[in-house]
């Protein structure tokens, strides 16, 4: 055969030769509880959080016809935390603990749950839907992750590839070692609160009228005092609430606004007990707890809850060579949240690169949302970098709110500019305005950055920035954290829907010298 003639068959045999299809390295398997475990998946999430929820939406919008895999070491649907802590106490529906419906402050209903269960695909199905979706496998833990051959393993020794991987899988409450060294009726009559589980055992406790001690003075700690509070003023029951500090929030609140919260706290019949920690926990005869404090002080009562914070669940770091963050804790990524090729983590276990203000971590449901989308868009191939600073807010009730942004720090320099309030300025009101809970939601609908001085506004008091005057009742104002003279953090009292300005300021690094043409923004003193 001529050698052209060689060269024509053997291209007109390349023609034939379909390229095989590439065989996934594992099957899929078939569970004893029915659940399918597919061998390959384009899109795997670690983690059923809130962080979970904002990326699989992301991916959807930029890929709506994505296969996704979420993997739910709890064995719940995704639900809303922020809730539990808030408006899930001040229901007066008896089967809210178990239908975990809850009405927001306008009286609206809505369910914990972010989704319809008929949302998620059955995970036997994922791979054969055409048009994809989102399925959840319960009860299932990914132990290790190779992030060079892009596979996980799951506790039962399965393996599944993906072409992405997004680690979201936030934190667990951090204990007390007093209690952990108590006997067994102290730890079974204690609570570390975080999901579903621990809330509606916590309900219960409460329903019946029983003394509760509340461990811990932050956002969490101070949200479950007045919250359980206020429901025990129903049930014949009371609070007490001990922590370090020297007030509520103390290590947020410039050390004013953070002593007048812890009177807003205690007229929810709260006993607050500030700078004073747990040094023993024993049980009594009758079955209480005892606990002994510092100070000196011992508190007889039915149940602990401790809110001291969060470790982030980073055992995968061990068992897949992922680097940490040893100041901040973490699994640490770069500004566009990845840690490996193919392979991201964002929400509370992330240390991220926060290109305006450095390396951080952060605990909060707006920043899971935040995060989550970031990631969830950047596994559809955008590579975006972190820059939308997410905002957190604390409700003390309905009529006490907050909201910040950036680096709130009570050790960095403050400069507070307050005004009286009027009946709007409550998050009750925010809700009947908007119809809407999630302070961070009711934020991204207010679109009015006016960046003009409200001409109407005449800042009584304040023409210059004035540090808070002894008595002032703290309506509602703005709290500038300073570093080296910048604005880094931004703290709004009861300011509802200004945090497009809020963002603003911060991301044009506003020094001291201009603060009180920028507290002007906030139109204080106005009525709108």
């Amino acid at each position: 055969m001529h050698h052209h003639q060689k060269e024509a068959q053997a291209s007109a045999e390349k023609k034939e030769v379909k390229p095989a299809p590439v065989e996934p390295l594992y099957p899929s398997t078939t569970l004893p509880d029915g659940q399918v475990v597919p061998g390959h998946v384009p899109y795997l999430i670690v983690g059923a959080g809130t962080t979970s929820v904002a990326a699989f939406r992301a991916i959807k919008s930029a890929d709506p016809k994505a296969k996704i895999l979420v993997v739910s070491g709890e064995g719940e649907e995704p639900y809303m935390r922020p809730p539990l802590s808030k408006e899930l106490w001040y229901s007066d529906n008896p089967d809210s603990p178990t239908q975990l419906k809850f009405k927001q402050w306008n009286g609206k209903t809505r369910s914990l749950y972010f989704e319809h269960h008929q949302y998620y695909t059955p995970t036997s199905e994922l791979l054969t839907r055409v048009n994809g979706g989102v399925s959840i496998l319960k009860n299932k833990k990914v132990v290790k992750i190779d992030p060079t051959f892009k596979t996980a393993f799951l506790d039962d020794g399965t393996a599944v590839r993906y072409d992405k991987c997004l680690i979201a899988t936030g934190g667990r409450p951090k204990s007390l070692a007093v209690i952990d060294h108590a006997e067994e009726s102290v730890r079974s009559n204690t609570t570390l609160f975080r999901g579903i589980k621990s809330y509606q055992r916590l309900e219960k406790v409460v329903s019946q009228g029983k003394h509760i001690t509340i461990v811990g003075g932050g956002f969490l700690g101070s949200e479950l005092a007045c919250a359980i509070g206020h429901k025990s003023k129903k049930t014949g029951g009371s609070v007490t609430q001990v922590f370090p500090e020297i007030g509520n929030m103390g290590k947020v609140l410039p050390e004013y606004l953070c002593k007048w919260t812890t009177e807003k706290v205690k007229n929810e019949g709260v006993d607050v007990i500030t700078q004073a920690y747990v040094k023993k926990a024993s049980a009594t005869p009758s079955g209480r707890v005892k606990l002994e404090l510092n100070n000196g002080r011992i508190i007889e009562t039915d149940h602990v809850v401790i809110a001291v914070g969060l470790s982030p669940n980073v055992e995968l770091a061990a068992t897949s060579g992922l680097e940490l963050d040893e100041k901040q804790g973490g699994f640490r990524v770069n500004a566009e949240l990845e840690a490996r090729s193919n392979l991201w983590v964002a929400g509370d276990a992330a240390c991220f690169y926060d290109l305006r203000l450095g390396r951080r971590r952060v605990e909060h449901h707006d920043h899971a949302i935040v995060s989550g989308r970031l990631a969830g868009e950047n596994m559809t191939g955008t590579g975006k970098p972190y820059w939308h600073q997410s905002m957190f807010w604390s409700d003390l009730g309905p009529d006490v709110g907050y909201e910040a942004i950036g680096i709130v720090d009570s050790t960095l320099p403050t400069v507070g500019v307050f005004a009286k309030a009027t009946i709007k300025d409550t998050p009750k009101a925010v809700v009947e305005q908007t119809g809407e809970g999630v302070r961070s939601i009711t934020e991204a609908q207010a679109t009015t950055v006016s960046t003009t001085p409200d001409a109407a506004t005449t800042m009584k008091n304040s023409t210059v920035p004035h540090p808070p005057e002894e008595g002032e009742q703290y309506g509602k104002g703005v709290v500038f954290y300073l570093r080296d003279k910048k604005v880094v953090g931004l703290l709004l009292w009861n300011v509802f829907n200004k945090m497009p300005v809020a963002r603003k300021v911060l991301k044009e690094g506003k020094s001291y010298d201009d603060l009180s043409e920028v507290a002007k923004l906030f139109s204080l003193h106005s009525d709108q």
